[in-house]
């Protein structure tokens, strides 16, 4: 069971995931997280960084759609601006969003990335979808409330998957 929660990669932030090692894997499209994954959860816009790595992202022919258990409204204003394609309300970690998200790219799930900050929503949909998964750390060290629920599920997580040897890195 716990190898649901495991990650194909984990790295520190988005902005060190290898958008090259990604193309070299045939992906080319990415399924992301808004809150703590793209920003701090309470930002109401993006970053000039995050729009830089969009920029790229873009430039290198990957397809990016956010995919968040957030509202309407909070995703819609997030993404419209920037013309990012979204799913919002998207109760993960049930993989109907995941597969639409993937459909709205014309891609397969072999072709495509989900990139997120919590095991217990971005990583294990993902992986029940069948996708490959990267898990980043998150952006702010506060949560709104329900996270905080998922984050001390999280913490037992990690420490059964350490004791077990299933994880080579620490969360930090």
């Amino acid at each position: 069971m716990l190898k649901k929660f495991i990650p194909n990669q984990y790295v520190p932030s988005i902005y060190e995931i290898d958008i090259q090692e990604l193309k070299r894997l045939g992906i080319k499209g990415v399924i992301t997280d808004l809150d703590n994954t793209l920003v701090e959860w309470h930002r109401k816009e993006a970053t000039e960084e995050l729009l830089q790595w969009l920029e790229e992202l873009s430039e290198e022919g990957f397809e990016v759609v956010i995919v968040s258990n957030n509202n309407e409204k909070r995703v819609h204003a997030f993404a419209s601006p920037h013309n990012i394609t979204f799913i919002h309300s998207a109760k993960k970690p049930f993989s109907k969003a995941f597969k639409a998200a993937c459909k709205l790219m014309g891609l397969k799930h072999g072709e495509t990335v989900v990139i997120g900050d919590q095991l217990l929503t971005d990583i294990l949909g993902g992986n029940r979808a069948g996708f490959h998964t990267i898990l980043v750390v998150p952006v702010a060290e506060t949560d709104g409330i329900l996270t905080k629920f998922n984050r001390s599920i999280e913490r037992r997580v990690f420490q059964a998957m350490r004791r077990r040897g299933l994880i080579e890195w620490e969360k930090k």
